[in-house]
């Protein structure tokens, strides 16, 4: 016993002291942390000395840490706007371009390899240096100026850089002009994106085998739509259906099932690399609307922007406002970027969405294995060559031939599985595209300059929408996008006939100026009526936020700006709350014909499922936090795909992926038990989408609600099941965010998040509103803009995450912008003298 006890003694002894080392090490690990980030903090009062300035620039910032940069010249403002920048996100900055040029391996290992290889086939590194390199002088310059603000702060700052630095164990290299341009590629990547769908639509496809259900899979608009371009339409009214889209190029066939589709691998794994978002759904877009003088209560215009993206930590954009002789303009910046990416100058406002205009094809090319491709006229052709050199940290360099066709790039690197040699063809690979007009649309003063500046628009794709002091509103698509005689193709190319042919003038591309409604909107949704002299895509987005705005705003007067923020977080659904409605009377059908015929086990309808159709029937389709249904319909959406896609394409039914994906599933489901007349005349036949094993469409709805609770777990009783409960936001730093103790301040935790994918108010786990802002004419000084967490990349900033309430309350406030109301909201001034 005596032996026991000192054994038991010994062992609690050691315990206890394997514990208190632990907590020794972490509380050190802690203290030097929260050191590292004290010490990073950026000096944002007093005087420091900037060589490189011409004069002295004063920086003001106000309650939010918003910098209002006031300048002699415009070259000491974009030196230091840079410099400004690098005080609150140089580690972001240092990432962005590192994640553009596929150097994130180097610093985080081989789990990044396979993103970085993807980058270094992309070519954006080299892509970058040329488009810099080939810059207007004055565009070089600017580039320039920022760089070398950038590097100052880097410079004066090597003992204190921000803790992931030091954490990391790295410094950062100097800045230079074609970084800022990597960065700016990465939005390219996100926005300007389809040839990752064209492989999924041949994979599906290839195992499809039924035109028919392709078309539905795989719409092109819908009766939805509300283009700008054409009148408001009556939204209480049913809308026409769209007649054959001519975007469509009626020889698919060119490329069906004459050679192996990608693997489903192949395109989990692509996805994985490029960073597609994998909520259903959350596609890269945004909301924006301009509403004319005679519709808003101060008879001055008001245009609101909300630009949808992932949601990181830290945010994406960096709010700042920038004076100086010539230029005076406030919004949102890239951090690494200069000027003013969208929000308003003294003059005019504009705000962006994605257009989704199709700007890439893939070909399939031919080579005769000694290191040649057939040319365009069927000539033999030497490939070129890239070599890259990944750096691996903890492991082996890895080296790299990227082979290239006039085309573009070889992407087989990128998929292990094909045996196909593909090639990337994208208009980022022309040489001739290298404008960047952010300067002239940041000095534009009337519409003529703010449209001759978009005319050189390259990419991403956008749609701009536009107002000005004098009254007038506009819309108009920008970016080059080709044109193809002989029609655009969702899948890879193997012909000689698709090859594009210039790009579609600007004249060309869809705009309004001042229409008789006073209202233009966009939201990715299609912007071209179905007779477009030139199609833009065959992938738009859904139409549902569009549509929805519409609804908001047709025929409204006196609006203010607390009604476009009232609108930008709408979170009711019509999709949700139309389908809740079907899949309540699939249930009541389904109970009914199971109690008339006594089914029994899992075909009977049970009282969790009468009750869902209850909860169903009587919802009011706004997917708020405490809502069951919206818990329900959300679910038995995710769980009817595998369901009715499965039995068609095996293991591959999650290779499908759409952008208008929620309208093909909307169409699927509402016109599924409808029945087709057989060409013989005898009886009628079911949806072809009916699996076997279900003997009526209700059935397969039921099936889904139940399958959908049973995957998520729902409680028995379903009135205590909270959409807010499950479906959360959860912001995380890509470093911080691993670390147990400290993650709990520098993110967000999960919190119960309201709207879906399909609500104006678009949201997902990390994805969402990046910005909200609304510019009023009437009163400049109260516009407003807000990001989602705060100015700084550092937790330990007051400005860390001080947005974060009005981000998720769906509150607001002003960004000053005269001389006067910066002055007034100043909370700290920093001199930068020569």
């Amino acid at each position: 016993m005596t032996k026991t006890r000192r054994w038991l003694r010994r062992t609690l002894w050691a315990l206890t002291g394997i514990v208190a080392i632990v907590l020794v090490l972490a509380g050190s690990g802690l203290f030097w942390l929260r050191h590292a980030m004290t010490v990073s903090l950026p000096v944002v009062d007093g005087t420091l000395k900037a060589s490189g300035l011409g004069a002295s620039v004063t920086i003001r910032r106000d309650v939010h840490g918003v910098p209002h940069i006031e300048a002699a010249s415009q070259s000491d403002l974009v030196f230091a706007q840079g410099y400004v920048t690098a005080q609150d996100r140089l580690w972001q900055m240092d990432m962005l371009r590192r994640n553009s040029s596929g150097e994130l391996a180097e610093l985080l290992g081989a789990q990044f390899l396979a993103h970085d290889k993807a980058q270094r086939v992309l070519q954006f590194r080299n892509v970058a240096q040329r488009i810099y390199s080939s810059m207007p002088d004055a565009d070089r310059r600017r580039y320039e100026q920022y760089a070398r603000g950038v590097n100052l702060y880097i410079e004066q700052n090597q003992d204190h850089l921000p803790a992931e630095f030091r954490l990391l164990n790295y410094r950062p290299r100097p800045w230079t002009g074609s970084d800022s341009v990597l960065i700016g590629l990465n939005m390219v990547l996100s926005l300007d994106n389809h040839w990752d769908a064209k492989l999924s639509r041949e994979s599906v496809t290839a195992r499809l085998h039924n035109p028919k259900l392709e078309a539905q899979l795989y719409p092109t608009g819908s009766w939805r739509d509300q283009p700008p371009t054409a009148a408001v339409a009556d939204m209480t009214q049913p809308h026409p259906p769209p007649q054959q889209d001519d975007d469509q190029d009626n020889d698919q066939t060119q490329t069906r099932l004459q050679l192996p589709s990608t693997s489903p691998e192949d395109l989990r794994a692509l996805r994985q690399a490029l960073g597609v978002a994998d909520c259903n759904g959350c596609i890269p877009g945004s909301n924006n609307w301009v509403i004319a003088g005679k519709h808003t209560a101060s008879g001055k215009p008001l245009l609101a922007n909300d630009m949808h993206l992932g949601l990181t930590v830290p945010n994406i954009w960096y709010m700042a406002e920038l004076n100086a002789p010539g230029l005076h303009a406030a919004g949102v910046t890239l951090p690494g970027v200069p000027l003013i990416i969208a929000g308003h100058n003294e003059h005019v406002a504009w705000g962006f969405t994605a257009l989704y205009a199709d700007v890439q094809d893939l070909y399939i090319e031919k080579l005769d294995g000694k290191g040649n491709y057939t040319g365009p006229e069927d000539n033999w052709l030497p490939l070129a060559h890239t070599p890259e050199t990944i750096h691996v940290r903890f492991g082996a360099d890895v080296k790299l031939d990227v082979q290239l066709t006039g085309h573009g790039p070889l992407i087989n690197t990128m998929l292990p599985h094909e045996q196909r040699p593909i090639a990337l063809h994208w208009t980022l690979y022309d040489p001739a595209l290298i404008s960047i007009p952010l300067y002239e649309l940041n000095t534009a003063a009337n519409w003529e300059q703010f449209s001759n500046a978009l005319q050189a628009w390259c990419f991403p794709t956008q749609n701009v929408v536009y107002a000005d002091d004098a009254g007038h509103i506009a819309y108009h698509a920008v970016g080059k996008v080709p044109m193809r005689p002989n029609g655009l193709v969702g899948m890879p190319i193997q012909d000689t006939h698709h090859e594009w042919q210039g790009y579609i003038p600007f004249d060309d591309l869809p705009y309004s100026v001042d229409p008789p409604s006073g209202l233009l909107a966009t939201a990715n949704a299609r912007v071209t009526p179905n007779d477009t002299k030139f199609p833009l895509t065959l992938e738009w987005p859904d139409p549902y936020r569009a549509e929805r705005v519409y609804i908001d705003l047709r025929g409204r007067d006196n609006l203010t700006r607390d009604d476009m923020l009232a609108v930008q977080t709408d979170i009711y659904s019509a999709l949700d709350q139309e389908l809740a409605h079907r899949l309540a009377y699939a249930i009541d059908q389904t109970a009914q014909i199971a109690q008339a015929a006594q089914t029994p086990g899992k075909a009977a309808v049970d009282n969790r499922l009468k009750q869902a159709a209850d909860l169903l029937r009587s919802w009011d389709g706004r997917m708020t936090a405490d809502s069951p249904a919206a818990s329900i319909v959300f679910r038995t959406r995710q769980a009817l795909w595998p369901l009715i896609l499965q039995p068609k394409l095996a293991n591959a039914w999650d290779s499908y992926s759409w952008a208008e994906s929620n309208f093909a599933e909307e169409e699927i489901i509402m016109h599924g038990s409808a029945t087709t007349a057989s060409t013989s005349g005898g009886p009628s036949t079911p949806s072809e989408w009916l699996p076997p094993d279900f003997p009526n469409w209700d059935a397969l709805l039921t099936e889904a609600v139940r399958r959908g609770l049973d995957s998520s777990k729902a409680p028995d009783d379903l009135a205590r099941w909270k959409f807010g409960s499950w479906h959360v936001v959860d912001l995380e730093h890509p470093i911080f965010g691993m670390l147990p103790i400290v993650k709990s301040w520098a993110g967000t935790g999960e919190q119960p998040l309201v709207g879906d994918s399909v609500t104006i108010k678009q949201v997902g786990r990390a994805f969402g509103p990046s910005q909200r802002f609304t510019m009023d004419w009437s009163a400049p000084d109260a516009s407003t803009e807000n990001i989602t967490l705060g100015q700084s990349g550092n937790p330990l900033s007051p400005w860390f995450r001080d947005q974060w309430p009005a981000w998720y309350n769906g509150t607001t406030f002003p960004l000053p912008f005269s001389q006067h109301a910066v002055a007034s909201q100043t909370a700290h001034t920093l001199q930068l003298v020569p």
